[in-house]
């Protein structure tokens, strides 16, 4: 079944709702526009039942089959919220929104999961319900997490669920998909080193913060280097260094490290976090200062079930031809959270030779909707076949 007819059809229609929602982007949880454009939307398709407020401002809508004897329950989950960066695409339909922009194509995702609704909604042509969900915050604000914790699976009866991100560098409408861990948990610290300051020209009189944390950088790296197994995969990043002070000539009282920690196992997790918090000890103990880590642990290992993997390979498989194996990411992904809820898959799909996401001149491609939306509707029809 290659991609469906109605979806050329509908992609005009379905790229000005995803240009619209670039024009106006929404950070984390705010996203009260898309939401209530996302809404509107559903009930004008004819949904059998629109909730919104789960997980504070997502939105799901039911769909029923024609039949629905089989009791089967399959959720769809698209994400809806945008990045602080500032837009440097130069596309007629940039961002409004000063400091912020569609730079992960999220607005994509909810255009494609719109239009498979619609079509879902017009056709029925499968034994079971459909349920389409609108999520926010999945940029570090676990917006997949609320939504679970309001009840999102016993509430509205999902059995499975299944998600999709556009992919720079892979072909447009092509797929790629891995059993297994997939994305990387996404750990961060925040570390204090607190010495005693001065003159910089008499640092006999100082504990001196800055070479602290000059030997907990290097050391860090060690976690990976010389503590963790080399088969496993394990990412320590210090990426912001901050004195208590800016002056030429004054050793700092302080200095504060940012980070984050990736991992693909709870192993892995355990180590990196132990390790860190041995050396901020050790280190702070050997110089006369003090080291004080706070660890913090955020989205956990994105994990793809089997089964409902191989299923999601064949159905993008039967609407483009290809789907890849993809290499696992290190990135995070709090779709998590709803496969640790349910059993079920995520899969790439392709955005072609574009700009990765994250940057400033990353865009959506449209020219891949209907491969997405077909993708959508076929976990639905070939699932819960009527």
């Amino acid at each position: 079944m290659p991609v469906k007819n109605r979806f050329a059809e509908l992609h005009d229609q379905i790229t000005e709702w995803r240009r619209d929602m670039h024009e106006h982007p929404e950070l984390m949880f705010d996203t009260h526009r898309t939401s209530a454009l996302v809404e509107e939307k559903l009930k004008a398709f004819g949904c059998d039942e629109v909730v919104t407020g789960i997980g504070r401002t997502g939105v799901v809508g039911v769909i029923k089959g024609r039949e629905t004897g089989s009791g089967r329950v399959i959720g769809l989950r698209a994400d809806m919220d945008a990045l602080p960066i500032h837009e440097e695409t130069g596309v007629d339909y940039a961002s409004k929104t000063d400091g912020a922009m569609h730079a992960c194509g999220h607005d994509g995702h909810t255009a494609m999961l719109l239009g498979a609704a619609q079509y879902l909604a017009e056709t029925r042509n499968f034994d079971g319900t459909c349920v389409v969900i609108f999520q926010p915050a999945e940029e570090g604000g676990g917006g997949g997490r609320e939504m679970c914790e309001d009840g999102l699976m016993e509430r509205f009866g999902v059995q499975e669920v299944y998600g999709m991100h556009n992919w720079p560098g892979i072909p447009e409408g092509k797929f790629a998909i891995r059993p297994g861990p997939f994305f990387a948990a996404t750990d961060v610290f925040n570390i204090e080193i607190e010495g005693r300051g001065g003159h910089a020209a008499k640092p006999n009189e100082t504990i001196d913060p800055v070479v602290m944390s000059g030997q907990l950088v290097n050391a860090l790296q060690t976690i990976t280097s010389r503590n963790a197994d080399p088969t496993e995969q394990l990412v320590v990043s210090v990426t912001s260094i901050q004195s208590s002070s800016n002056a030429f000539n004054v050793i700092p009282q302080s200095v504060h490290l940012l980070g984050t920690v990736r991992t693909m196992s709870a192993a892995m997790r355990d180590l990196a976090e132990t390790r860190m918090q041995a050396l901020c000890d050790g280190i702070g103990a050997g110089f006369g200062g003090t080291i004080t880590l706070d660890y913090k642990r955020s989205y956990p290992v994105m994990v793809n079930h089997d089964e409902q993997t191989d299923f999601a390979a064949d159905v993008a498989r039967s609407v483009s031809g290809q789907c890849d194996e993809a290499p696992l990411i290190m990135g995070g992904e709090d779709f998590a959270y709803m496969l640790e809820e349910r059993p079920g898959a995520y899969i790439l799909m392709g955005n072609g030779d574009t700009a990765k996401v994250h940057s400033p001149d990353y865009n959506f491609n449209d020219d891949a909707i209907p491969a997405g939306c077909s993708w959508w509707a076929e976990i639905v029809e070939q699932r819960m076949p009527a």
